[in-house]
């Protein structure tokens, strides 16, 4: 529709209507980014000015409450509800605003008041895990367990970075670990991870272990490199057993039970198949050590489809390579252990040989393998070990002894494949 105007007194005020809406949207343009720009200032002059130039804004009212309330020099938090209540005022159906109202109702010891605005803020929004979170945890400090851990286990279920937390939280109210995760934490295993790292970093390692131990009923996918710290942590309280126990799981749950290697051997991986490295009870070693290269080799291999390489530039002498393998074993407990090693024109009279060195006995001696230079190939080595009356783990390395020739810098290459350490009960014939 075309508005047509002959008359210049009907056009004169059409730009005169226009001109005054024009200059209203101005203001009010400019009132509402003056008041926002106060707001963000963060200051209770700020927020009461913003609030003058808007007093109908319900987010002025609701910054200001939190001003007065968690502003940790000058907390006033009777000033905090009254801002509230005016904010809600405005906008009755913000659960932010009710949580707010509900923990500033509760520091001032008014429990009924605290609860009616943390029940507004869950029927303003029942599925918010931070509504649970918060209303949970209200009910935690009244004693009131049941409905307790189940807003806490709503608020896990929907948001899981609240697990370790909300464990531990639940364990100070209800000492029994079992009903805990029973009624407060959801079977889900990024929750159940969550758990046991918090109580590895508070040396509670009792309490992750059956927090693992619930994991593993459920069966998930676990990533080996996900257990490396829990590993370790039982490891350094000498807990071996339980620290193989958790391997031989963890093995099991990343879908590594199958891994192709050799049969009957403590030692994890020793063909070098998994692709894992770097923590628990696998190979540890560097991608490059004082001119070695380090790499894992699907060329050349005796079994399987790796092997591990090593390539000495001939510019450093080398007497270890910082590959090991940490193994668990039983005391008291003879072994077979075992290798397939080649070479190609390894300098010197001295090659890399394997050295076994016990952990926690009170004789620090280290069995060693014979070693292997110049150029051969596949070559089987292996010898009997005996771990002693406290031995439950053992050190594998690759070391190098040093030669008796006036030249000791090395070069060349060296695979190594199918290591094994074989308890002589189970031993199999030669290969």
């Amino acid at each position: 529709m075309i508005l047509r105007l002959s008359n210049p007194a009907q056009r004169g005020t059409l730009v005169g209507v226009a001109f005054v809406l024009a200059l209203s949207l101005s203001y009010f343009s400019i009132r509402n980014a003056r008041a926002v720009y106060l707001s963000d200032l963060e200051t209770p002059e700020g927020y009461e000015r913003a609030i003058q130039l808007e007093p109908g804004d319900a987010r002025n009212w609701y910054l200001l409450g939190r001003y007065w309330q968690y502003n940790l020099k000058d907390t006033d938090a009777p000033r905090a509800i009254r801002a509230y209540l005016s904010s809600l005022s405005f906008d009755p159906h913000s659960a932010d605003t009710w949580l707010d109202l509900g923990t500033a109702y509760e520091s001032e010891g008014n429990l009924t008041a605290a609860r009616d605005a943390f029940l507004h803020a869950k029927k303003t929004y029942p599925l918010s895990a931070e509504v649970s979170w918060r209303f949970g945890n209200f009910l935690l400090r009244q004693g009131e367990l049941e409905p307790a851990f189940a807003e806490i286990r709503h608020a896990v279920e929907t948001d899981p970075k609240h697990g370790g937390e909300a464990f531990s939280r639940a364990l100070r109210a209800e000492p029994d670990v079992n009903q805990v995760l029973d009624r407060a934490i959801p079977p889900n295993r990024d929750v159940y991870m969550d758990v046991i790292w918090d109580q590895i970093v508070d040396g509670q390692i009792d309490i992750a272990l059956q927090a693992w131990d619930r994991l593993v009923a459920i069966h998930p996918r676990v990533p080996l490199r996900d257990v490396f710290l829990f590993v370790a942590a039982l490891r350094n309280s000498r807990r071996i057993t339980d620290a193989r126990r958790v391997w031989d799981q963890a093995v099991v749950m990343a879908g590594m039970a199958d891994l192709q290697g050799p049969s009957g051997s403590v030692l994890w991986d020793g063909g070098f198949e998994s692709g894992v490295t770097g923590g628990g009870y696998s190979w540890l070693f560097p991608e490059s050590f004082r001119n070695v290269q380090i790499t894992i080799d699907s060329q050349e291999k005796h079994s399987g489809n790796h092997s591990l390489r090593l390539i000495f530039d001939g510019k450093s002498i080398v007497t270890s390579t910082d590959v090991c393998h940490y193994v668990p074993v039983s005391p008291s407990t003879s072994y077979r252990f075992s290798a397939w090693v080649k070479t190609r024109a390894i300098t010197t009279d001295q090659g890399i040989r394997f050295q076994l060195h016990s952990l926690g006995a009170r004789d620090a001696s280290a069995a060693v393998t014979p070693e292997l230079h110049g150029s051969a190939p596949w070559t089987y080595i292996e010898m009997p070990w005996t771990s002693g009356n406290d031995v439950q783990e053992v050190q594998v390395c690759l070391v190098r002894a040093l030669s008796d020739q006036l030249e000791n810098k090395i070069m060349g290459t060296t695979w190594v494949d199918d290591v094994t350490l074989v308890p002589a009960a189970a031993e199999h014939p030669k290969p």
